[in-house]
């Protein structure tokens, strides 16, 4: 009977799209930045979900949510299954959201059938996964893991109104008491759309994710001096943003260095002093994003992006601050979680294909504290972090029903 059973595909659709309906856009997205007034209605929509699924909700220190459906050896550490609830500012409804609520389906649908897992289950939506609104991007996961330090997550501020992250938590009532790395996990598996082009274009239903390309954040600023730019010669002007112009082109040139698999990005966080078209511009603020899925060709870019920085500094005459703010190493992901999504598929007579993720996810960091992996479900020409970003009802219940047959393996079932 275990075998046959299956996830209610409708039900998870109808969840995704009543959840889009917080913080949703004129284009058909989400705008739930972590710990806004959206992520507060957000948090609380989903765990009142949880309640009517019979799950009991704990909260940690940085408002990481843990629901938790008891197994027959109840003593054992969960398995996790979760994403997260925020989103980029007028992104899309599918990012994250799919992944946490893929896991309360799971929930759902063993209830339905009366089925026990020996092992039991958690559902969790981790904080600040986008770092949209706090930087750095998956903060709390990052705490979970030891990459960050408590004090340093709750000291971060928001971009929008300064508060730190500790006072916005407190502020939307989502502040726990439960430590955030004193939670253990049997295994974790996070569902996730790709976030790229493969899958849609090669109509294939499930990305079987065995490793994840490593990257690097930083905060850059470089100083000259504002002047009038009329009356200042060309001749030993300290024009910082025309430093900023040429460290960009360099990113550019240090991904295609090492092509195909390198990514380099001069971010959307710009800031441009003193902002006057008839001033030069004395200042500016701006970031870098590199990643690669090898640690070394990371450090080569690394290398590359700080001597070129100290080179343009030198030629204009700029001084330079550079920061790198977030590191996360390139990964494998644990062979039995891998083992046990492949076979579920396998089993299920779904299509699928090993996949490296190119982009950063809370496993990433849970990958350090137990044995993970992930799922991808494909999107329309893998657009994300968009409002257009979409995927097909068909494809998220594929994925779901692969989760529920590998986390069924994982775990073990009690009773049925």
């Amino acid at each position: 009977m275990v075998a046959d059973i299956r996830i209610d595909g409708a039900r998870l659709w109808d969840s995704i799209m009543e959840m889009a309906t917080i913080g949703a856009t004129p284009n058909g997205g989400s705008h739930r930045l972590t710990l806004s007034d959206e992520d507060k209605i957000g948090r609380d929509l989903f765990a009142s979900w949880c309640a009517e699924a019979g799950l009991k909700l704990s909260v940690d220190e940085l408002g990481d949510m843990f629901a938790r459906r008891a197994g027959s050896d109840d003593a054992q550490a969960p398995l996790g299954m979760g994403s997260h609830l925020d989103t980029q500012p007028f992104g899309g409804k599918f990012d994250g959201v799919f992944g946490v609520l893929a896991g309360l389906e799971v929930a759902r649908t063993l209830n339905d059938h009366n089925i026990t897992t020996v092992i039991p289950l958690e559902v969790v939506n981790w904080t600040n996964e986008e770092g949209a609104r706090f930087a750095p991007a998956m903060l709390a996961s990052g705490v979970y893991s030891g990459a960050y330090e408590l004090d340093w997550a709750l000291s971060r501020r928001a971009v929008d109104s300064g508060a730190t992250l500790g006072e916005e938590l407190e502020r939307i009532g989502y502040r726990g008491d439960l430590p955030v790395r004193g939670h253990e996990f049997s295994a974790f598996f996070e569902c996730h759309i790709e976030q790229g082009p493969i899958l849609d274009r090669e109509g294939i239903s499930v990305g079987v994710v065995n490793t994840a390309q490593g990257f690097r954040w930083y905060d850059i600023s470089l100083e000259g001096f504002a002047s009038h730019t009329g009356s200042t010669p060309m001749v030993g002007r300290r024009n910082a943003l025309l430093g900023m112009a040429k460290v960009v082109q360099a990113v550019d040139d240090i991904a295609h260095e090492h092509a195909p698999l390198a990514r380099g990005t001069v971010g959307g966080q710009v800031e441009v002093a003193p902002g006057s078209r008839n001033i030069i511009p004395g200042n500016v603020n701006f970031t870098v994003d590199m990643r690669h899925p090898s640690a070394d060709t990371l450090s080569a870019m690394d290398a590359a992006l700080r001597e070129t920085c100290d080179q343009v500094a030198d030629d204009i005459g700029l001084a330079l601050s550079l920061e790198q703010i977030s590191y996360t190493a390139p990964l494998a992901f644990d062979k039995k979680c891998v083992a046990a999504v492949k076979g579920a598929c396998e089993r299920l007579g779904v299509s699928h294909q090993y996949m490296t993720s190119g982009a950063g996810h809370d496993a990433c960091h849970v990958a350090d504290m137990a044995p993970t992996t992930m799922l991808f479900a494909p999107c329309k020409d893998g657009v994300s972090h968009h409002e257009s970003e979409e995927s097909k009802p068909e494809d998220l219940e594929a994925v779901c029903n692969v989760l529920l047959h590998a986390v069924l393996d994982y775990a073990g079932v009690a009773s049925a």
